[in-house]
This record gives C-alpha cells, sequence and structure tokens, in this order.
C-alpha cells in the first residue's frame, strides 16, 4: 500500500486495486479511516476529531489529484505523491 503523503503525523495510503466507491486510507497512530474521495464521507474506521480535520482539509485542496492517484492504483500503475499539508 503506498503511501502517498505525509503531514502532523498522519500517513495517507491508497491500495492497489481497492474496492468502490474511490478512497484513501489515514492512519494516525493506532487510528485509521477511509475516506471517501467524492463526498469526503468516513466510510469505516475512525480517526481523532483534530486528525480528522486536517485530513479533510488536506483532501479538499487535492481532491482532483486524489482522483488521478485512484485510477493509477485501480491500473495497478505507481502512485503520485501528494504535496503534505503545511
Amino acid at each position: 500500500m503506498p503511501t502517498i503523503s505525509v503531514f502532523f503525523g498522519i500517513s495517507i495510503r491508497m491500495y492497489f486495486g481497492d474496492h468502490d466507491p474511490p478512497h484513501f486510507h489515514a492512519a494516525y497512530g493506532e487510528f485509521e479511516a477511509q475516506v471517501a474521495i467524492d463526498t469526503l464521507e468516513v466510510i469505516e474506521g475512525n480517526l481523532p476529531r483534530r486528525a480528522l480535520s486536517l485530513v479533510l482539509e488536506w483532501a479538499v485542496a487535492n481532491r482532483d489529484q486524489l482522483r488521478v492517484d485512484w485510477e493509477l492504483a485501480v491500473q495497478h500503475r505507481p502512485l503520485n505523491r501528494i504535496a503534505p499539508l503545511e
């Protein structure tokens, strides 16, 4: 599972050939959540409130790049790194 971004102790990853809907995985310490790219809804798992807020802020700013990476992951092609939240 490639890591596509890391910021403030949060790792953002995508699995190759993962299931729909298009989503990414956000991990922070012992917590992990799957977040839908189109709706930014947490579809599984959970994160602390502050970590989730940072993840959503980052995802809004990078939604187009996340969609590109999702398509690459479906095709089992190398993913692009996405700039971290600063």
